[in-house]
């Protein structure tokens, strides 16, 4: 697209609803809502989580069966010590006899065969045996991963269906307190943050559940006095990640705030560039840019170094639980209350069941920023919308394009008075003209007639029919409008015009092109109606790009058409051109058109000045110049 409308009066507002940083985080509750957008994909999320209870079972077995190949080995080890021939209970009284109670001790605990050595037949199967448990959970938790990535991805997608389906709904006010980089920041990189940090923690996080839930089953089976050991490390654990992750927290969210503001200075700067370089301004853009960029690697850096923390500070109890377990399993090998084979278990257990912890930990940050991303994404999503359509909507019996203003009263803000109680009729086929000052209230005047903004009081009817009353659809497939700023997509001249109506033929889009003159220029360019208008618009001119606009208005044949500016930024030989063709286009339409060059509405039905949102004066031409009023006034300020 070449150029967005400018934002409107309340653009960059101060306090705007929803303004970024404005709302704080709930940080329960959007976490709540976000994983609540999974219900969809409750069935899928099921067989992931059968998949990942299977994987994990299997995992979890595996250290358990590797002690008894441990105990095959040490067994065999210390049998082969022991004189061959004896029975256990003999070869354990002759080493207390010996004076080796300590030795008598550990073989009491073992099932060990005095003179017989490794059965490494044994020892092999099982090895097997637990190398075919792995690779089936291997494949479990890949066959988890590939499910869950598809839950995920459609989510995401649905996420975005319902943010564009938003944006649609959502009124004219809200587009102009938000700078375009803003939005487009939450559109994009929120989302995309969001999916990242879905896809990166709930399968991780799901895997560490239960794993942690497994592994201390195991132990607690094991031994329940090196479980109690071994957990008494967890509420240290979540005390450490809960005191970490509440002072990061508010950096995440002033991360993505100051992303927003960024992007959106950036967004401004880009399409700006031309008249940064002109005024030369580079300097404070830069400045400016610095600035914004250093509060956002502050933000982030606090953010990821405070959140940081918990992985350190988690693995560090990890290791002291470590030790603790390595001594008190020693000691109770030694006792023989224990075999090597299952202290050598449940110190891999012990290793397991912080690793998940720590990952948990480590995937706060990630959490955080998602939620953080997540409640901006909320924010736009809970923006009130644009007032529904009325149930049984009215459509207008006559087609003529008759357009009243009634007592009609409007303000941006309630403490600033714009229109009030102003009262105009617009007749059938008449171009009607609205003059005035910068800020009068001209634009209002027909953003109202479109039903951008809703009145305050009085109405507004089109052929007798109060616009409220009418769908949007219906109301605006009757208007035509052209702004100041124009508006092209990336495509081809022709597909640029047919987006006034669709369905129009190539005959209709031609025909348009002739009537607007687009046809006197397009011959020239390289590939006609086929030329590609590039991303900026650059391959035709300011006054070329107004024709087209100006062509798709009169494609969509309207019975209102509303031209805003729309020769502003022309030169003279396009403006007659634009002269021309409206003149050409509104038999039988209403049109109305906002003008600050008074010489292309001298021929207008009806003038109609404004000030401070009130028609001071109104008329045609020549009535309003012998009048000596304010229409006189503005028109000899330009030809004097």
């Amino acid at each position: 697209m070449t150029k967005s409308p400018s934002a409107g009066p309340a653009a960059g507002r101060p306090g705007a609803p929803g303004a970024p940083g404005t709302k704080a985080l709930n940080f329960k509750s959007s976490l709540k809502r976000l994983l609540g957008l999974l219900k969809p994909e409750k069935t899928l999320l099921s067989l992931m989580l059968a998949f990942a209870v299977v994987s994990v079972v299997l995992t979890v077995a595996g250290p358990n069966i590797l002690g008894h190949a441990t105990n095959l080995i040490f067994n065999g080890v210390v049998g082969n010590q022991l004189p061959a021939g004896q029975t256990k209970q003999e070869a354990i009284d002759g080493l207390r006899a010996q004076g080796q109670g300590t030795f008598a001790d550990l073989v009491s605990g073992m099932d060990v065969t005095p003179g017989v050595g490794i059965d490494f037949s044994a020892v092999g199967n099982v090895l097997l045996f637990v190398l075919a448990l792995y690779l089936a959970s291997a494949v479990l938790a890949w066959a988890q991963g590939y499910i869950l990535n598809i839950a995920l991805q459609r989510t995401v997608r649905n996420l975005r269906d319902s943010v564009e389906r938003k944006i649609h709904r959502l009124p004219l006010k809200y587009f102009d307190s938000r700078t375009r980089g803003e939005l487009l920041s939450r559109v994009t990189n929120d989302i995309d943050n969001v999916s990242t940090s879905l896809q990166q923690t709930l399968s991780q996080l799901i895997t560490s559940v239960l794993t942690v839930l497994g592994i201390l089953g195991m132990m607690i089976w094991i031994s329940p006095l090196l479980a109690f050991v071994a957990v008494l490390t967890v509420p240290a654990s979540f005390v450490v990640t809960a005191v970490i992750a509440k002072r990061s927290q508010p950096h995440f969210v002033a991360q993505w705030k100051h992303t927003g503001r960024l992007n959106g200075q950036i967004e401004e700067t880009y399409t700006g560039h031309e008249l940064v370089k002109a005024f030369g301004r580079q300097a404070e853009v830069e400045q400016e840019f610095g600035d914004r960029n250093d509060k956002l690697f502050e933000s982030s850096f606090r953010a990821q170094f405070i959140s940081g923390m918990i992985m350190p500070a988690i693995m560090f109890l990890g290791n002291i639980n470590y030790v603790i377990i390595a001594v008190v399993g020693g000691l109770r090998v030694a006792s023989g209350t224990l075999s090597l084979g299952e202290v050598q278990a449940f110190i891999q257990y012990s290793r397991q069941f912080t690793q998940p912890l720590t990952q948990v930990g480590s995937m706060v940050n990630l959490v955080q920023s998602g939620v953080a991303s997540a409640e901006r994404i909320f924010d736009l999503l809970d923006a009130d919308d644009e007032d529904a359509d009325p149930v049984e909507p009215v459509v207008p019996v006559s087609n003529l394009g008759r357009v009243a203003f009634e007592n009609v009263s409007f303000r941006y803000n309630e403490s600033q008075p714009l229109i009030e109680d102003l009262s105009l009729v617009a007749e059938p086929g008449h171009l009607v003209a609205i003059v005035g000052p910068t800020g009068a209230g001209k634009t209002t005047l027909v953003n109202l007639i479109m039903r951008f903004y809703e009145l305050d009081s009085g109405r507004i009817t089109i052929d007798g029919v109060d616009a409220r009353e009418m769908s949007r659809d219906e109301l605006r497939g009757r208007t035509g409008m052209v702004l100041q700023d124009t508006w092209l997509f990336g495509g081809t001249i022709r597909d640029n015009i047919a987006y006034g109506d669709p369905n129009a033929s190539e005959e209709e889009i031609l025909e348009a092109a002739r009537v607007s003159y687009v046809d006197k220029f397009v011959h020239s360019l390289p590939n006609g109606y086929d030329t590609i208008i590039d991303e900026e618009g650059n391959n035709v001119s300011a006054g070329e790009k107004q024709l087209i606009t100006i062509a798709r208005a009169f494609l969509a044949k309207p019975l209102i058409l509303i031209l805003d500016e729309a020769t502003s930024s022309v030169d003279t030989r396009t403006e007659l051109l634009v002269q021309k063709a409206t003149a050409a286009l509104r038999s039988d339409r209403t049109s109305f058109v906002i003008a600050h060059r008074l010489s292309t509405i001298r021929d207008a039905d009806l003038i109609v000045v404004m000030e401070d949102g009130r028609i001071v004066e109104q008329g045609n031409h020549d009535s309003l110049v012998e009048s000596g009023g304010a229409y006189n006034r503005l028109y000899a300020s330009q030809f004097a």
